[in-house]
């Protein structure tokens, strides 16, 4: 694919051109349509590779693969195409089996998020944009009311519910760390060929990724998320992941899994040692993410603005910013871990990095289209946050055509490994 090759993402339109083109050259067994339309009239494409998903000649499974639930984790939709061209041309993952590919679930989110072609953490966040939980289509039912959720989780789990997948994928990826992989049920034996691509494409295993603080890890990079019913509702996040759409599957026997690979790579989240002093860490992480966060702050309340283009990035600064506060509390309070090795201590690093970055980076956006003078002054301490951040983890890039290979094979692995568990 040429916009692989050019390290360059394709955008939700380019994807569907391309869906369109495989859906005509293979019309006995592709097929694209509709599925829904986001807030602003965007279409919601679904790819199919197999039989029809209802009625006669329906498949006896689904696998459904969800791409672009975070605007600025674009590799998925690059992913879903690579999987279906594989799908296409291989008999044994489609054998008995439907493949399903919603190419972006949040089309309006990808509009904001213009860097297709990063070449730097600076140039990533220059046009950076993440909505806030409540407008991310997979979080919502974790955070709003049914009567409120927006229609792209609508179209979602109205999918989920037509198809009842024997497998959800959801496609992510993180600016700066390793690859990880989140599953909602444990599938024994995929940590194998999981490490094993990693270690080929040179791409680390987040062994103690922040996200899945506290849960079960029956492998390298493998976590499992807390059951329903349980009280460990995850780390550092208001929402609850059993009340996301990852859990809809679950109505139907599914199992999800998140598979989560880096633009960036660090191998800083991929040590095993002991740290020194985890608590001790933690609360100078803490300490300067409150203080970077309030440098933001003080930027954001001389901000007025009844531009409407600004309204998304606002509400998303806004949501990162009061975040903040809680985490702090949970990295400094009781329940901060004595014990923790140098990779989850890193992974929480990171994670703290980019929360103050994102909220500067997209404020810092709408600086600039008002010609606001606070605008040189925010954009210098982007730039130093960009440069430090890719100092500290010593970042290198990961071609785009990598990580979707990577994401590729673990995801075709977690299919195997699933139907080899219930056979």
């Amino acid at each position: 694919m040429t916009l692989l090759r050019d390290m360059c993402y394709p955008t939700p339109h380019e994807l569907a051109l391309a869906a369109r083109a495989l859906a005509d050259e293979h019309p006995a067994l592709v097929r694209l349509r509709q599925v829904g339309a986001s807030r602003a009239g965007r279409p919601l494409w679904l790819l199919s590779v197999g039989g029809e998903p209802a009625g006669a000649g329906a498949p006896d499974r689904n696998v459904l693969v969800v791409a672009g639930a975070h605007a600025n984790e674009p590799v998925g939709g690059p992913t879903a195409l690579s999987l279906a061209r594989r799908v296409i041309r291989d008999l044994a993952p489609r054998a008995g089996c439907g493949w399903h590919f919603l190419l972006c679930a949040d089309p309006d989110g990808a509009a904001l998020h213009l860097t297709p072609r990063p070449y730097s953490l600076l140039d990533y966040h220059r046009n950076f944009f993440r909505p806030p939980g409540p407008e991310q289509p997979e979080w919502a039912p974790s955070l709003l009311p049914p009567d409120r959720l927006p229609p792209e989780t609508l179209a979602l789990t109205a999918l989920i519910d037509e198809l009842r997948p024997v497998l959800q994928i959801s496609l992510h990826g993180t600016d700066l760390g390793g690859s990880w992989v989140q599953l909602t049920r444990d599938i024994p034996g995929l940590s194998e060929p999981f490490t094993k691509s990693a270690a080929e494409l040179r791409i680390p295993v987040e062994t103690g990724a922040s996200d899945a603080t506290g849960w079960p890890s029956p492998g390298p990079g493998i976590f499992v998320m807390p059951e329903p019913g349980t009280e460990a509702a995850g780390a550092f996040h208001p929402e609850d992941t059993r009340l996301s759409t990852w859990y809809h599957a679950h109505r139907y026997a599914g199992t999800t899994a998140i598979v989560e690979v880096p633009m960036w790579a660090s191998d800083l989240v991929d040590d095993p040692a002991p740290h020194p002093d985890p608590r001790r860490a933690l609360r100078m992480l803490a300490g300067r993410l409150s203080g970077d966060a309030d440098r933001v702050a003080a930027v954001r309340e001389g901000v007025y603005t009844a531009d409407p283009d600004a309204a998304p990035l606002l509400r998303a600064v806004d949501w990162t910013l009061a975040l903040i506060p809680r985490i702090t509390v949970e990295w400094t309070g009781p329940g901060a871990p004595a014990e923790a090795t140098t990779a989850h201590i890193g992974s929480i690093d990171a994670f703290g990095r980019r929360l103050s970055l994102r909220a500067a980076a997209m404020l810092l956006r709408v600086l600039r289209a008002q010609g606001h003078p606070a605008a040189q002054g925010l954009d210098r301490l982007v730039t130093g946050w960009c440069e430090e951040f890719a100092a500290r983890f010593q970042a290198r890039w990961i071609p785009v055509a990598t990580q979707v290979e990577h994401q590729t094979r673990t995801v075709l692995a977690t299919y195997e490994r699933l139907t080899a568990v219930n056979r």
